[in-house]
């Protein structure tokens, strides 16, 4: 075995890497997955993953490059080490399945470097059975500056890597690219890889506080380090006293399924801090907004101004007669006239324009049993925004308004944070400056009971399970690309989302497009029906059902299903896909027996397996099923060829799924 490491390491030019002493190692609680950590003769610190008795990451180096004291990087001797098993069930009070196992084994380790002055690091690994996260512990000291990690993943099998570009100036928004792992340039993460032998590993962190994002930047061959979010204002992170970086981590799976099925980087997090959380409603919501992406309304005053009273009760009156909890209104407040995006300096988050009447709104809605969904667009404009905030939530908190959309237009690098001085300055919304401001703005709703859908937003890393006020977030291109992106989102978005982005955590998407249209009349890639099923592949609690109030009146067949469809779940099983290809995702309602089923594929036709296996047993169904027609074709006319059918199923069944090109299925199983 230990030649073969030799090979490895040598064929991806890491030979230097190679370590001499092993320090400690540590199995998963199936022992499918092992760790080891090795010392070389200069005192280095690397791991190693294997799985299933083969290697999977090479000899890859550990520590820190330090602004204000020689690098954490050699000298190491190990001090002390210990292990631990956990084993337990805790119960998320939302989310893609009611309950989650959190079962490791755990390796700490005591470092010292004996010639800086016995300066001392924690490292800790817990190893799941579906893969494994690893952190690194400071000691309590006065100041700790961190100008990078040198943190490595070095890839042993040969992988193709499904990426999207970090440090650029859309920022998360750029479609997800397929090359080989030896090509990734700088990435974001979740980055997810598939070796040639169909092993899937998915590079993310957990619990991301109060420090820098990690981007994975590819060194020579398949090599990654870490590299963070730099600063502005000084090393990328500082730090006062005791703490822990986050989690570094490896979802590890045989498919891109097993990979979405792990809740790896929940289970890294801190259990909820805020005690009853009953004041967050998971819920669908129709609005102000795809109107203005059309074009046919704007953000800002005047006579083309979407968010009026009148508009706005138009769409209480439907939200109301159709059974959606909440409206959205964009464009209510002072500050959208001119140039905003990037700017922000004329937002007000307590005024509302002359033409939209907040509290009378609020009472409108609260008699019709609905609620106003806040909107607080902040243009990157985080100094304003810190200024106001409190006051904007007490507001909010005021009318009744318990959920709110939050934006940061504006591109990477050029967010305002407030300086010490009384000034402002530049940086990254990423940054250990930008986590610091949306877990206070997180943190801060809290107070007033307020939930927070964060549009434009630092990635997810599961902080939903501490703070399960943070109820969704945007984090990629959303369905507005399809309004007015040049290009728009390409037919296997959705299918690339599901196994990238989607593994961090849920997203607010906006689906539910039934006219299919952008500006001008654009084509979106997409059918009816993948409109539909994107309801329950793309998981978000809140959901905008997005598109205009006359396309969900034109089309009253397909629009039943977005109606029908819950946004909380008590289970959620992935049956099959691939990536960038297809998924197929059941789900069943928290609060029914119901379960609901979402397939979509890419550009190419395809007929899908659906075992309904996951039914009660005994138990005859109704399923309800919106599929595409036998002609239906994203690339012509008859991408809204859509067939509603119904049949009887039990558990025993299963289902042929044939997906259009661009296509999909979504299907309602309810008991008898």
């Amino acid at each position: 075995m230990r030649n073969l490491w030799i090979a490895a390491c040598l064929a991806l030019g890491a030979g230097n890497a190679l370590a001499d002493e092993v320090l400690a190692t540590i199995s998963s609680p199936d022992k499918n997955i092992s760790v080891a950590v090795q010392r070389t003769g200069d005192g280095r610190l690397a791991y190693t993953v294997q799985r299933k008795g083969k290697p999977l990451i090479a000899p890859s180096r550990l520590g820190f490059l330090l602004a204000n004291a020689p690098q954490l990087d050699g000298g190491f001797s190990l001090e002390q080490q210990s292990t631990s098993e956990h084993d337990d069930t805790w119960e998320q009070p939302w989310g893609e399945r009611r309950f989650v196992r959190n079962h490791y084994q755990e390796l700490r380790l005591d470092l010292v470097q004996k010639d800086q002055h016995n300066r001392h690091l924690g490292l800790v690994f817990r190893i799941f059975d579906d893969g494994l996260g690893f952190r690194y512990e400071f000691p309590d000291q006065p100041l700790t500056q961190i100008s990078d990690e040198l943190t490595e993943f070095v890839v042993v099998p040969h992988a193709t890597a499904w990426w999207q570009e970090a440090g650029e100036m859309a920022a998360l928004e750029y479609p997800v690219l397929k090359t080989q792992l030896s090509e990734v340039g700088m990435a974001n993460t979740p980055m997810t890889i598939r070796t040639d032998d169909g092993t899937h590993i998915a590079f993310h962190e957990a619990a991301l506080v109060d420090y820098a994002s990690m981007w994975l930047r590819k060194v020579e061959g398949q090599k990654l380090r870490a590299h963070l979010t730099p600063s502005a204002v000084g090393p990328a992170v500082e730090r006062h006293g005791a703490f822990t970086t986050p989690w570094r981590t490896m979802r590890i799976a045989d498919s891109a399924a097993g990979l979405y099925m792990s809740n790896l980087e929940l289970n890294l997090n801190e259990p909820n801090k805020l005690g009853d959380v009953s004041w967050v409603h998971p819920s669908k919501f129709v609005g102000v907004w795809w109107e203005m992406h059309l074009n046919h309304s704007s953000w800002a005053s005047g006579a083309q101004h979407g968010a009026t009273t009148q508009n706005t009760k138009r769409y209480i009156d439907f939200a109301a007669a159709n059974g959606f909890r909440g409206v959205l209104v964009e464009g209510w407040n002072l500050g959208w006239d001119g140039k905003w995006y990037g700017d922000g300096s004329q937002f007000s988050f307590t005024q509302p324009y002359p033409d939209f009447d907040l509290p009378g709104l609020a009472t409108y809605a609260a008699q019709k049993g609905v609620h106003l969904i806040g909107h607080h667009e902040t243009g990157g404009n985080i100094a304003r925004y810190e200024s106001q905030m409190d006051a904007g939530y007490q507001l909010y908190a005021k009318l009744g308004v318990d959920s709110i959309k939050s934006g940061y237009v504006t591109d990477a690098g050029t967010a305002q944070f407030a300086s010490a001085d009384g000034g402002t300055h530049y940086g990254y919304t990423d940054s250990q400056e930008g986590s610091r401001h949306y877990l206070k703005a997180v943190q801060d709703a809290a107070r007033y009971h307020l939930a927070i859908d964060t549009h434009e937003p630092i990635k997810d890393t599961g902080l939903r399970r501490t703070y399960p006020n943070w109820i969704s977030r945007e984090g990629a291109r959303g369905m507005e690309y399809n309004a007015w992106g040049n290009p728009i989102n390409t037919v296997d978005h959705e299918v690339n989302l599901v196994f990238t982005r989607m593994l961090s955590g849920p997203m607010d998407y906006t689906p539910g497009i039934l006219s299919l249209e952008g500006v001008d009349h654009r084509p979106i890639n997409s059918t009816q029906v993948k409109q539909l099923a994107s309801f329950v592949v793309l998981y978000s609690p809140v959901v905008m059902a997005a598109d205009l109030i006359e396309n969900y009146e034109k089309y009253p067949g397909p629009f039943k299903f977005i109606k029908d469809v819950p946004t909380d779940w008590e289970d959620t099983r992935v049956i099959n896909g691939e990536m960038g290809e297809y998924a197929t995702i059941a789900r069943k309602d928290r609060h029914s027996d119901d379960w609901y089923v979402g397939a979509v594929t890419d550009g190419k036709g395809r007929t899908v397996s659906l075992p309904l296996a996951f039914l009660d047993p005994g138990k005859r169904y109704v399923a309800e099923i919106y599929r595409d027609g036998d002609k239906a074709d994203y690339r012509s006319a008859h991408r809204f060829d859509l067939v509603i059918e119904k049949k009887t199923v039990t558990a025993r069944d299963t289902l042929k799924l044939k997906l259009a090109p661009g296509g999909g299925q979504a299907i309602r199983l309810r008991p008898e």
